[in-house]
């Protein structure tokens, strides 16, 4: 994940992880990396689960330790080519536009491009979008799920916080009421 678009809360956080580790696992950063390196697995998700698994490590703790022992390509990390590999389809990307030109008008918002989705933060994230299959976009929102549009998010892989989530397949259900649901997760964080 790109760290140097992060609100001050997110930096805080990292940082608290990182200087947590060694005083509760009794091992620094540096040989949390030299043990991370020795790892079998060469896939990402494979590494944190040996982690966890072997070391008791949590998710957190295991992302940071893999993000310092196998640092992400040159460029692969950056916003522009992570939201051109995610948003391949023009359709998505569309609703994706329209959504950010509504975003847009609140104050003091956060844009993040992560690997998987896009997250506007202000405090803390309080809304992700990610494209779906056929041309559409899913919104996950900090909101109470109501109604019949919004739906429990569930393993999204977006914060946790983010507890609606709906489906869009057209522009013109980017209305008043998503507009309105965005106002009130934005005011919330």
């Amino acid at each position: 994940m790109n760290r140097d678009n992060l609100t001050e809360r997110q930096k805080k956080w990292f940082a608290s992880v990182q200087a947590s580790l060694e005083r509760e696992t009794g091992k620094t950063l540096a040989e949390w990396v030299k043990l991370a390196k020795k790892c079998p697995e060469t896939k990402p998700k494979a590494r944190a689960d040996w982690l966890r698994e072997n070391y008791g490590l949590g998710v957190n703790r295991a992302a940071q330790i893999l993000h310092e022992a196998f640092p992400p390509e040159p460029g692969s990390e950056e916003p522009a080519a992570q939201r051109a590999a995610l948003w391949k389809d023009a359709a998505s990307l569309a609703l994706l536009e329209k959504l950010e030109a509504a975003i847009a008008k609140l104050s003091d918002v956060v844009p993040t491009q992560r690997k998987g989705f896009t997250a506007w933060s202000r405090k803390v994230q309080f809304a992700a979008a990610k494209p779906v299959k056929g041309g559409h976009l899913a919104l996950g929102l900090a909101i109470a799920v109501a109604g019949k549009r919004l739906v429990a998010a569930k393993n999204e892989g977006w914060s946790e916080r983010l507890t609606a989530k709906l489906v869009i397949t057209k522009p013109s259900e980017i209305d008043r009421d998503v507009i309105a649901w965005i106002k009130q997760a934005a005011d919330r964080s």
